[in-house]
């Protein structure tokens, strides 16, 4: 798994590495390019690092609309989200699309290599359906790939 965003130059990086790890308190976070050019970036090849970010779609109750998000960014075994920035400062999810420019300072970037794990199998893990709020056919244990 990949996590991205940009680092602006009118931007603190400590600002940038705080949202980052609001969500993804697992992940290293490093420093990439150079200039304008900044980006922060973290690595991580187990499931446990999207942890928190399953528990804060709980918490938010926003499970149906990461579900559709997650299903929208999915391309073969790669699924890729973006979130936003500044929500994510402030410890809250907020999905977004990237495209279409709803997080002014650039959206985190989430990129999932499905190794090892079907699709459906990861969706129902991090954001099951759910039928008046409850969760169904939550998977409860993912391994890590």
């Amino acid at each position: 798994m990949v996590v991205r965003t940009p680092l602006f130059p009118t931007e603190e990086k400590s600002r940038v590495l705080k949202a980052l790890q609001n969500i993804f308190p697992k992940i290293d976070f490093r420093e990439e390019g150079e200039g304008k050019f900044k980006e922060i970036v973290g690595e991580c090849t187990c499931t446990r690092c999207l942890e928190n970010l399953r528990r804060l779609l709980r918490i938010q109750r926003i499970l149906d609309s990461a579900r559709s998000y997650i299903y929208k960014g999915r391309e073969g075994d790669i699924v890729r989200f973006f979130l936003n920035k500044q929500a994510a400062f402030v410890g809250k999810v907020s999905f977004c699309s990237f495209e279409f420019g709803e997080s002014p300072l650039g959206a985190i970037t989430v990129i999932v290599e499905l190794r090892n794990v079907e699709f459906e199998k990861f969706v129902n893990w991090l954001s099951p359906a759910t039928i008046n709020g409850k969760p169904i056919g939550e998977e409860r244990n993912l391994t890590c790939s």
